[in-house]
């Protein structure tokens, strides 16, 4: 009996092995799309906002992107927003567009509270868990910067204050082609 139970463990360790390597990919849509990886082009999507419009990530190339997941329901999202919203304003006229993505949340609850912050950037809904395990997302706020061509340079676990020299220095270089070292 003893042995038995053994191979029983040994099998199921072994399935489970299996499932965690095989989880480099995941279905957004019917489409395989890789997991998030510093360096390697970012996990595309098509979400909408509130009024219904779809943004589409691959469509943004040629700017650099500041992907943002968060909730209304998450004090440090919120504590971060104000901050965001002063960067987005920093960065107008430039080739750079901020999308945020609504995690667990009321999208429209989400739409107002960033509008009332005076945020003009597209809160988008995201009904999806796959576009959450595609970015590897463990917790919120959780920020991924995206240079022009579309790869993923950065990845920010946690709030952060947005308006400051270094983030603004780090946006400007990528929107300038000048890409600093990479920061997971």
């Amino acid at each position: 009996m003893r042995f038995k139970n053994k191979n029983y463990q040994l099998l199921i360790y072994l399935i489970l092995l299996q499932f965690f390597l095989q989880g480099c990919e995941k279905i957004i849509g019917g489409k395989k799309i890789p997991q998030m990886e510093i360096g390697k082009p970012a996990p595309d999507f098509v979400l909408q906002d509130v009024s219904g419009k779809s943004w589409k990530l691959s469509d943004q190339k040629g700017k650099v992107v500041f992907l943002n997941f968060w909730a209304t329901w998450c004090k440090p999202c919120r504590d971060e927003m104000p901050s965001m919203v002063s960067l987005d304003r920093a960065m107008a006229g430039k080739q750079f567009q901020m999308l945020t993505i609504v995690f667990n949340d009321d999208h429209k609850t989400a739409e107002n509270f960033a509008r009332q912050l005076g945020a003009t950037f597209p809160v988008l809904s995201n009904p999806s868990p796959e576009l959450n395990e595609a970015y590897m997302i463990t917790g919120i706020p959780e920020t991924f910067i995206i240079d022009a061509e579309g790869i993923l340079r950065h990845k920010f676990i946690g709030p952060h204050n947005w308006n400051t020299w270094e983030m603004s220095n780090l946006m400007f270089g990528l929107v300038d082609r000048k890409s600093p070292p990479q920061r997971q």
